[in-house]
């Protein structure tokens, strides 16, 4: 589900309307430098030491501000300051840092000026020193499809998240009995506890029972998926009444150690999914359910035909044929 500007973390995409309407005093730390900015919008932030300097000319940075509170729509709320003019490293243009702020939130983007002052651009650089999937811990974490596949698929989850179920039901109804050979599926944290009471607890009972039995995991995401409104029942605590239930029934459905799997989930420690969630926000997850298959990352449901387009070339960029390929050829 996506996340919505009056919670703490959110979805960010440049031209970043949602983070202009968070910054307005609904609040957000994705996004948040840590710090708070009491800068205005005609105050000149201090110069870039790593080259030469020259401020704005008054005129020029109101010209400036006008254009990207116009074109962005930004909200009056939200502060907006200039930095200095600093050398670039792209032949007829200087370098702007913009700063966002409301509240005790901020964020910093770069611009780009021309050297006759008639052209401003948004300049936005990608880390592509690593790819995604090597930033992902999958140790330990419950696996279903071939352990062996050459093509992953890692799902940022919330069990609360009614998106998050429509994506399950969408993998694994339709299209995962056709690719199970071919793929494997790990699921990883990411409960958006600003909105899903329940949603730590679910992850937490979950993890307890993956502890034991790898089955015993995707039985009861299957189920609380798929029974999220009899789960929730009336008051948090019911809920988390019904989870606990729903995983002593997989724990005796698949032989588990029961007193392993109570103390477990009467502790109730958070860290490892906390760790999760940390993990995602730093490969810039921002709604659930996010999901990368080796390396691409798709934000929200992925319909099915989408979705089978993106195994089947996943499948081919490692020499394997679809699974429609394949049934072709024996025909």
């Amino acid at each position: 589900m996506i996340r919505q500007v009056i919670l703490f973390r959110f979805r960010c995409v440049f031209p970043n309307v949602l983070l202009f309407l968070a910054l307005a005093g609904l609040g957000c730390h994705a996004q948040n430098s840590g710090a708070s900015s009491d800068k205005k919008a005609d105050a000149p932030a201090a110069a870039n030491s790593s080259g030469q300097s020259t401020v704005l000319p008054p005129e020029l940075s109101h010209r400036i501000e006008i254009e990207i509170r116009s074109r962005y729509s930004i909200p009056p709320q939200v502060d907006i300051a200039l930095s200095n003019l600093n050398s670039s490293t792209i032949p007829g243009y200087d370098t702007i840092v913009v700063t966002f702020s409301g509240g005790t939130h901020s964020t910093t983007h770069d611009f780009l000026l021309s050297k006759d002052h008639k052209t401003l651009a948004h300049l936005e650089t990608y880390d592509i020193s690593k790819d995604f999937m090597s930033q992902i811990d999958m140790k330990n974490r419950p696996v279903k499809g071939n352990p062996n596949a050459t093509v992953t698929i890692v799902n940022y989850d919330d069990f609360q998240c009614p998106f998050c179920s429509r994506m399950h039901a969408e993998l694994f109804d339709n299209v995962f009995k056709d690719y199970a050979g071919r793929v494997k599926v790990i699921y990883k944290d990411y409960p958006l506890i600003e909105m899903h009471g329940w949603a730590m607890h679910a992850a937490i009972d979950g993890n307890c029972l993956g502890e034991q039995n790898n089955q015993a995991y995707w039985d009861f995401a299957d189920y609380v998926h798929a029974n999220q409104k009899l789960v929730a029942g009336k008051a948090r605590e019911e809920a988390f009444s019904n989870l606990d239930a729903a995983a002593k029934t997989q724990a005796q459905k698949h032989q588990l150690d029961q007193q392993k799997l109570q103390a477990c989930m009467q502790k109730q420690d958070e860290s490892a999914v906390r760790a999760s969630m940390a993990e995602g926000d730093k490969l810039g997850v921002d709604s659930t359910p996010t999901m990368f298959i080796n390396g691409e990352k798709f934000s929200g449901v992925i319909p099915e035909a989408e979705l089978r387009a993106v195994l089947d070339r996943a499948l081919a960029d490692n020499g394997q044929k679809n699974p429609s390929a394949a049934a072709g050829a024996k025909q």
